[in-house]
């Protein structure tokens, strides 16, 4: 376990999953912290109550430049980049005859892609500061697919896939690459009403606090990966020892209970209904 202190970058920082994870990282001792989302009048807000030296930038990930302007901020800001917590992302639902390739393309622009490309861009800061770490937030999607969120599926797929194989690539070099897939968490951009109405399925959502040690876990604390909550792990190895068995479960009822509406739909709809 690295116990330096932290400097870390943190993706889609203005609520949920990123939020906490500043919050926790906040509670280390010497920790400074760079975040990056969207809106930026929601940064300019946590920066201020967090306790810790923070500085933010706003910037769309998918942008062309997007990934330059991100590491000239750190440059200017911070002598070293110990942490990258890679936690942007957005599901749009809908199925591949409803949706089409357009879904996937935007999908994977995000959740994938610029990933890749702002990793590219901070990876020789993260090389000369280690030992340093990259965490990247997949799913429990990374594993299993359901009907209904196969655009976000494939993104998270790729995720993992990719981040096992930077973890060879990169552990010469001092950088650790973790993973956490979360499972059913409450957010703005994933709210669960579904799950979190009823009783029966309650118990399958939790919280951004737990996904935010899972970061702390997987980043400064040397773990390959972590499930939030843990038992959705099970669902991972199921597919592996018996796919049909999956398939069938996540083909019925289960499935469906399980593509619950997110905030990018809702934004979505909103604009729809501004034209």
């Amino acid at each position: 376990m690295d116990n330096r202190p932290i400097t870390a970058l943190i993706t889609g920082a203005s609520s949920g999953i990123g939020e906490a994870a500043a919050w926790r990282l906040a509670r280390e001792p010497g920790t400074q912290l760079i975040l990056v989302a969207r809106r930026e009048d929601r940064l300019r807000e946590l920066v201020k109550k967090l306790p810790v030296p923070t500085t933010y930038i706003a910037a769309d990930l998918t942008g062309k430049d997007a990934p330059g302007r991100v590491l000239a901020h750190v440059q200017e800001h911070h002598e070293r980049l110990t942490l990258l917590v890679n936690n942007a992302g957005a599901s749009w639902r809908g199925t591949f005859e409803d949706e089409g390739y357009e879904n996937v393309r935007r999908t994977m622009e995000l959740n994938f892609d610029a990933v890749v490309r702002l990793t590219e861009a901070m990876l020789p800061m993260l090389r000369d500061s280690a030992p340093s770490s990259i965490v990247n937030i997949a799913s429990t999607a990374s594993r299993i697919a359901r009907g209904g969120a196969g655009a976000y599926s494939a993104s998270k797929f790729a995720i993992a896939g990719w981040t096992d194989s930077l973890h060879h690539e990169e552990k010469a070099n001092g950088v650790h690459i973790g993973m956490v897939l979360p499972g059913f968490i409450k957010t703005e951009g994933f709210p669960a009403d579904e799950l979190t109405a009823k009783a029966a399925t309650r118990w399958m959502v939790s919280d951004v606090d737990k996904v935010a040690e899972a970061i702390f876990e997987a980043g400064p604390g040397g773990k390959a990966e972590r499930y939030v909550p843990r038992a959705y792990a099970l669902a991972g190895a199921m597919r592996i020892v018996s796919p049909r068995l999956t398939r069938r479960l996540l083909g019925g009822g289960v499935g469906k209970m399980a593509v619950t509406k997110t905030g990018a739909d809702a934004a979505d709809r909103a604009k729809q209904g501004q034209n």
